[in-house]
């Protein structure tokens, strides 16, 4: 289902929500920064709903995958866009302790999966099914995975999902890790700019999906037989022999947040950003050379309409 507008998705709750206090606004919210450009578009557009409020913002560079220790220590106090698909085990631990906890979805339509930019189909005949690359993984080999094919995998800090799904369907394919999502940026534009063979993990919302036609590989539906039961699926000696499971996007904070600055919990957890309203920023920033502050800042400016209530309601 499409994702609705940030305004529309909070203006009915704004009306529900009570004022609360402001807390301690002398000092500054830390939000985490991590490694991808929509991740910091969701966070400088909260951290602006916070300053419009009157809170102090600091924004604090932390991998995706150790930043939770961080989180629960309360040398971070929000992070704002973790996706389901690559969490880390160690976030469950916290959350589990009690240290870190969620402030709810925050309202991305999502989807990650094995890719390729169209043209790759005329080099790989049978796509998108799967089962193609069993019979073409040559195609997409390279000096360095040779004779295997190569699958550029998502940066290690962020997971491993590409080799797990290499391993889960016994494909001659090498799962690569790109060194950061500028990596993998660059990759798509070598690509079709010489319309070579490219295999990608890769992810929407993202401008890049539309900007270099990207297609998906269709896999079996991934569920949590499919990631515990060897069993389950086409290859009955492995586990992950499917797609990627649904990701669900969240929000989570310090446990000692809400305490300390209840309307600015109040305004995070009520915080939701649609792909119509993160993508376009995102490609503002990659593709037209603008910076997050300045993008942000004009989104914000014109669509003051959307996000003042979910601030107000908490506010006043």
């Amino acid at each position: 289902m499409k994702s609705i507008g940030l305004g529309i998705a909070l203006t009915a709750l704004a009306g529900a929500v009570q004022a609360a206090d402001m807390g301690a606004v002398d000092e500054p919210i830390k939000l985490a920064i991590n490694e991808w450009t929509g991740q910091h578009v969701t966070t400088h557009v909260a951290g602006e709903m916070l300053e419009a409020a009157g809170y102090k913002v600091e924004y604090v560079t932390a991998g995706m995958m150790n930043q939770f220790q961080a989180l629960a220590d309360g040398d971070i106090h929000a992070t704002l866009e973790i996706w389901s698909s690559n969490v880390s085990d160690e976030y469950a631990k916290k959350i589990s302790e009690g240290t870190v906890v969620e402030i709810g979805d925050l309202g991305l339509n999502a989807r990650e999966g094995i890719a390729y930019p169209a043209h790759v189909a005329d080099l790989c005949p049978g796509l998108p099914a799967w089962e193609a690359l069993r019979d073409c993984a040559q195609v997409f080999a390279t000096a360095e995975t040779i004779p295997m094919g190569r699958l550029v995998d998502y940066p290690a800090d962020w997971g491993t999902p590409g080799a797990d799904r290499m391993t889960g369907f016994d494909l001659p394919i090498k799962a690569v890790p790109a060194g950061s999502e500028g990596a993998l940026i660059a990759e798509l534009r070598a690509s079709t700019e010489r319309k070579s063979p490219l295999l990608i993990v890769f992810w929407q919302p993202h401008w890049a999906m539309s900007a270099y036609d990207l297609k998906f590989v269709d896999l079996p539906v991934g569920n949590e037989d499919c990631f515990n039961d060897p069993a389950w699926g086409p290859n009955p000696n492995a586990v992950n022999d499917c797609d990627f499971a649904p990701s669900r996007i969240f929000k989570a904070s310090w446990s000692g947040f809400a305490e300390k600055w209840p309307a600015a919990y109040e305004i995070l957890s009520n915080y939701q950003l649609s792909v119509d309203a993160q993508q376009p920023m995102m490609g503002k920033i990659d593709v037209d050379g603008g910076s997050v502050e300045d993008v942000v800042a004009a989104w914000m400016a014109e669509n003051e309409a959307s996000w003042r209530p979910v601030v107000d309601a908490a506010t006043k």
